[in-house]
């Protein structure tokens, strides 16, 4: 797309934008606007930059605004946090783009926690928007008032934006089922068949800072994973390995794998059960990477406390079913794919818009009589 023409608007357009007052920055803000764009867009963005600082806003923009040494996803999170607002370029290439999705991801997951509008701003109208972001009302950059219509937003305070037609607040529940980046294990490339990986405990990584408020419990999770490493797995010496096969102990390799993995998913399942409050859910189907969703449990777990009500082992029957079912349903909704028709119970609603709950998750695996993944 070309660069605004930001040189020739009419002086209804000017008086219109000198009419708009930027809203105060509060103490820990230091920018209106947190710019996220493909590099391709870069001169239509920077033509639009001008047009904002011109109208008194305070813009960020990694270009010129990121500090040289910082990693790239230290640098959107400090810009993202000091921003009051996310303004999003969307074209092709920002779509097809890994970083920028990412960067979408982590903005999305701040406006989920603390409420910060996003404005999407749609270059072209034949782009695909992302499934992650399907829910936000756009701005079409090839609207004629579209400089307006951008500014008046961006001026408008955020707690005056709920309700509005343009950028609308949405429920944390919209972001229920959204996959993050997975972990891989520390020692995937030493990491033999018949071996348990190993994850990191030192700190919370960069994919869940934005969402996991109590470290000690992330770290917790993982030490119960990687205690099937230090304990559940046999003759890890490769040389005991090779007397054993040649003492005619061969099955063992197969066997070993399958149970390996078997201890995995539950030791995720344990892991589930302190993280399931931080709305984070761990899944595994291999033992080199852990696949993540944000997700929060909040209804389903009310459900257990209505369909067990006469009883006084709901929170315990929650509690079995995280154990035995989390892993899975974790898996399943990062690849997108249920073994079962997704559809649910008649009568139902269900707990997840759009997916499918733990709940009925829960429900369908039962009837099927598979725990964990067999």
């Amino acid at each position: 797309m070309e660069p605004l023409p930001v040189t020739d608007s009419s002086d209804a357009q000017s008086s219109n934008m000198c009419k708009l007052i930027p809203p105060t920055l509060r103490e820990n803000e230091s920018y209106h606007v947190f710019l996220s764009y493909s590099s391709t867009d870069y001169s239509w963005t920077l033509s639009l930059v001008d047009v904002l600082e011109g109208a008194g806003l305070s813009v960020c923009y990694h270009e010129r605004d990121f500090t040289p040494g910082r990693t790239i996803l230290e640098n959107m999170s400090e810009c993202i946090t000091q921003s009051q607002k996310v303004l999003l370029v969307l074209s092709a290439e920002f779509v097809r783009s890994r970083w920028c999705l990412l960067e979408a991801n982590m903005s999305l997951f701040r406006d989920c926690l603390e409420r910060k509008p996003m404005v999407p701003v749609l270059l072209d109208q034949d782009v695909c928007v992302p499934l992650h972001l399907c829910h936000l009302t756009y701005i079409e950059a090839r609207h004629p008032d579209f400089i307006n219509k951008l500014l008046h937003v961006l001026c408008t305070p955020n707690s005056d934006l709920r309700g509005s037609s343009v950028v609308p607040y949405q429920p944390p529940s919209v972001y229920n089922g959204k996959a993050l980046l997975p972990l891989t294990a520390a020692n995937e490339d030493s990491l033999n068949s018949w071996d348990a990986g190993v994850y990191s405990e030192m700190d919370v990584p960069d994919q869940l800072r934005l969402i996991v408020r109590d470290q000690s419990t992330y770290r917790a999770a993982m030490a119960i994973i990687n205690q099937v490493s230090q304990t559940q797995v046999w003759l890890r010496p490769l040389w005991k390995r090779v007397v054993a096969y040649i003492a005619g102990l061969c099955f063992w390799k197969y066997d070993d794998r399958r149970r390996i993995l078997l201890e995995m998913q539950k030791a995720v399942g344990k892991a589930n059960v302190l993280m399931f409050a931080q709305k984070v859910l761990m899944g595994c189907r291999s033992t080199s990477k852990i696949y993540l969703v944000y997700i929060s449990l909040d209804s389903c777990r009310q459900e257990f406390e209505k369909q067990f009500s006469a009883q006084t082992s709901s929170e315990d029957m929650f509690r079995r079913a995280l154990l035995y079912f989390s892993s899975g349903y974790t898996c399943c909704l990062a690849k997108k794919h249920f073994p079962f028709t997704t559809a649910p119970p008649s009568g139902s609603s269900g707990h997840l818009p759009g997916g499918v709950c733990f709940c009925h998750y829960v429900s369908q695996m039962l009837e099927r009589g598979q725990w964990l993944d067999q």
